[in-house]
């Protein structure tokens, strides 16, 4: 009897900084056949996604001013991790830090990220987390959502790959707005958006 070929996967990395709800809709995430979460790493200590990370069984480093005091330390340190983990894709899932164009460099077209706003509104520096949500709110539209796209020198600027359109309610807070944009857009298109350039990377490989 043949036994049933391993269908290979790529390499994932997962960037946090916090709570780590994205990091958690990866890891519960069906949709991802074609790369598997090898490494976590978190820029801040006390990052609950780093729990989240271990109790999958995923190792999980911190890269923090603590440990690095310059950002150039902090990159060196995680490009380190990145090639001793064989690291096929990056995502960053509310990493709260803008990685430099060096670093960039050595995974062009291979850092993705989760935006809580339909870009190009409400995006840019500055436009992270709750912030993104109020402002919404104070501007009155009456869509947002969220996009992921891929990672270049400049914020959220990258080519778009997905994005999931969310209504937004009179009544609603930045805190409630978050949690539908994260629940109906974000933990969706992220786990797509893996698989799919996962899915080209394996398909790239096999051309070569």
């Amino acid at each position: 009897m043949k036994q049933a070929v391993k269908k290979e996967k790529i390499n994932i990395a997962v960037l946090v900084s916090g709570g780590g709800t994205n990091l958690q809709a990866l890891i519960d995430s069906e949709v991802i056949k074609s790369g598997e979460i090898k490494l976590v790493i978190s820029n801040r200590a006390d990052a609950y996604a780093i729990k989240r990370a271990e109790k999958a069984n995923i190792k999980a480093e911190i890269v923090d001013k603590a440990g690095y005091p310059t950002p150039k330390e902090r990159e060196e340190k995680m490009l380190e991790l990145l090639k001793a983990a064989k690291i096929d894709l990056i995502v960053l899932a509310g990493f709260l830090s803008i990685l430099s164009k060096d670093f960039i460099k050595h995974y062009e077209n291979r850092i993705i990220n989760v935006h809580p706003s339909l870009i190009p509104a409400f995006c840019g520096k500055g436009y992270y987390g709750l912030i993104v949500h109020e402002k919404v709110l104070e501007k009155g539209v009456k869509i947002t959502g969220a996009t992921t796209h891929f990672v270049n020198e400049i914020a959220d600027d990258g080519e778009i790959i997905m994005q999931k359109a969310v209504r937004v309610y009179k009544n609603d807070t930045g805190e409630k707005l978050q949690l539908r944009v994260m629940k109906q857009a974000e933990h969706v298109i992220l786990p797509r958006s893996v698989e799919l350039v996962s899915g080209q990377i394996l398909g790239e490989r096999d051309v070569k």
